[in-house]
């Protein structure tokens, strides 16, 4: 720790001198009121510190005290639930909407206790990631209290009786006289280790048909989201943040607009888990930083959300994390770049966009905890990305294109069409599917591979289709093709358009997703045996096909759903059977 002096004010950037020694990232308060800041670059006697709020009123002379750590986190049972801001702070728990500079709170309430239950024994050597016991932070998580990750082996002489402890008392004791508190801190900057990383295999399940049927992404994968203004990012990693299959949410709002991440902390309590019908918000973290608020700390609340994230995989958990929007994070980085007079790159941004980026998707993956009991956790990244004008060739897409597997390009065209979600089919892709096949064909079953391929093929069939309508008018197209045409349509209007906001069609489960895929082959299939034995397209347009896939889109989805749909199915048959059809 030490004092310097402040030497000049650049915006978000203040440079200081005076001091005697100084570590890069190490934390700062800058002024009377202390403000957060973090050193960023160290030049001869100069350093650069970024300072994380408002810097108005900060003149030279005024003190820096350097703190001699790094940014960190504080991590235990409390966080979910909690609305936090860029630094880790609980909004949630302020009285006074307008938080003072200087503000300091601690993320976990001290007066709460938690039911510690304890599942190391004295006299065991402990590793870094060993169990220590449990304790029930909501009805949806169980809290594992975890031997420090960067700690030496040792031997436990001391654990606490089950009881209610509150986060700083001391739960457990080693032979060193290390004491283990239900929290602890963490750098948030320096990944958590893992015992191995493990290969993909299984989806994360979403609800949205769209995703899991023609782009899956896996468990521990990574998907980018980039669309423009109005095309449904935010719309659609609510939906995906309500209905992953995951056990621990965390839902970033980096920079996006006030009233935006208003409605989603107005939302989201009041919203109920589908997976145990409780509250979403039991397992989920919000983390609030909106463009308003100071650009220094849309650079921080990433990796504070990452770090949260690696917390919760070490305990064995799935989470899933939603960023909202990258791109915003990418202009705080372009700002405090330009402010250290650093040399730009392609639409000045700083030359180490993609490094920065790839830091942040590679701490992503599957992974076998440290530690005892053997245990998996993975963290999955849905990154959403806002390119001015929707323009895909800028920097932060591309630069995301290259680290992500999974890619959903949101299409203005569909948004005005109010097709939602505007995931568009053609400009979409994964990378995944190669090693999500066997886990479909394993579940689902070798038709649900080839009902995918029927999918893909006639919405590319529906596209050479069009541009000869294009050229040509639809009267130069065949009875059969006019009749491709219509099933596609009904493709995209029943089964890839998907209304978020309706509590039946906002979630549908694999199995009922193979149903409606089932009922579009037969459509197709069924109605081009009928032209072939002389039916027209006039006559199959006739049948009104697209009711019955609505009817089927509505039922909710029950374990004997099979059994309600098979009448669907049957007068889908049925009617096309009055065409002819054997």
């Amino acid at each position: 720790m030490g004092e310097a002096r402040v030497f000049g004010v650049y915006g978000p950037v203040v440079a200081i001198e005076g001091f005697r020694r100084i570590s890069l990232y190490e934390v700062a308060r800058v002024g009377e009121e202390g403000l957060l800041g973090e050193v960023i670059k160290v030049q001869g006697s100069r350093a650069f510190v970024q300072v994380y709020e408002e810097t108005s009123g900060v003149a030279p002379g005024d003190p820096v005290r350097l703190t001699g750590e790094p940014l960190t986190v504080e991590l235990g049972p409390g966080l979910l639930g909690r609305i936090l801001d860029g630094l880790g702070r609980p909004l949630d728990r302020v009285e006074d909407p307008f938080l003072g500079r200087g503000f300091a709170l601690s993320a976990l309430d001290r007066e709460v206790g938690f039911r510690f239950t304890p599942l190391a024994r004295e006299g065991e050597v402990l590793s870094p990631g060993d169990l220590i016991g449990e304790v029930f932070e909501t009805r949806s998580v169980r809290h594992r209290v975890m031997y420090p990750a960067d700690a030496k082996p040792a031997r436990l002489v001391e654990v606490a009786k089950e009881g209610f402890y509150r986060v700083d008392d001391v739960v457990a004791r080693t032979e060193r006289g290390e004491e283990i508190r239900l929290c602890s801190r963490w750098r948030i900057r320096v990944p958590r280790p893992v015992g191995s990383r493990l290969p993909f295999g299984e989806p994360l399940l979403t609800g949205t048909r769209v995703i899991d049927t023609l782009f899956p992404v896996a468990v521990g994968g990574a998907a980018v989201v980039p669309g423009g203004f109005g095309t449904g990012k935010t719309v659609t990693q609510q939906s995906l943040a309500r209905f992953c299959a995951a056990d621990v949410v965390i839902y970033i709002g980096c920079g996006e607009r006030g009233n935006e991440m208003t409605e989603v902390l107005e939302e989201f309590p009041r919203l109920i888990d589908p997976r145990t019908g409780h509250s979403l918000m039991e397992r989920t973290i919000l983390i609030a930083n909106t463009s308003n608020m100071p650009v220094a700390a849309r650079e921080a609340s990433l990796y504070l959300g990452m770090t949260i994230a690696e917390y919760y995989r070490d305990m064995g958990y799935r989470v899933a994390l939603m960023a909202d929007s990258t791109s915003r994070w990418a202009e705080a980085l372009r700002e405090i770049s330009g402010r250290l007079e650093e040399m730009p790159g392609e639409e000045g941004y700083p030359a180490y966009l993609s490094s920065r980026l790839a830091q942040y998707y590679e701490r992503a993956g599957v992974c076998e905890c440290l530690g005892r009991p053997r245990r998996e956790g993975s963290i999955t990244v849905v990154s959403a990305v806002s390119p001015p004008g929707g323009d895909f060739s800028e920097p932060v897409t591309q630069a995301s294109l290259r680290l992500a597997g999974a890619f959903w390009a949101l299409d203005k065209s569909l948004a005005q069409r109010r097709h939602f979600p505007s995931i568009h089919w053609r400009n979409s892709y994964t990378l995944y599917w190669d090693v999500l096949s066997g886990w479909f064909e394993a579940e689902m079953g070798r038709e649900w591979l080839e009902l995918r391929d029927f999918l893909r093929w006639i919405l590319d069939r529906e596209a050479e289709l069009m541009e000869v309508v294009s050229l040509v008018g639809r009267d130069a197209l065949s009875e059969e093709d006019l009749m491709t045409l219509e099933v596609a349509r009904l493709v995209r209007v029943f089964y890839l358009q998907q209304n978020a906001f309706d509590p039946v069609d906002s979630c549908t489960p694999l199995r009922k997703q193979l149903l409606m895929m089932r009922a579009l082959k037969a459509m197709y299939e069924g109605g081009r045996e009928a032209l072939r034995r002389g039916a027209t397209y006039s006559r199959f347009l006739s049948l009104d096909l697209g009711s019955l896939l609505r009817d089927m889109a509505a039922m909710e989805f029950t374990h004997n759903f099979e059994e309600r749909a098979s009448p669907l199915l049957e007068e889908i048959s049925s009617r096309l059977a009055r065409l002819g059809v054997v």
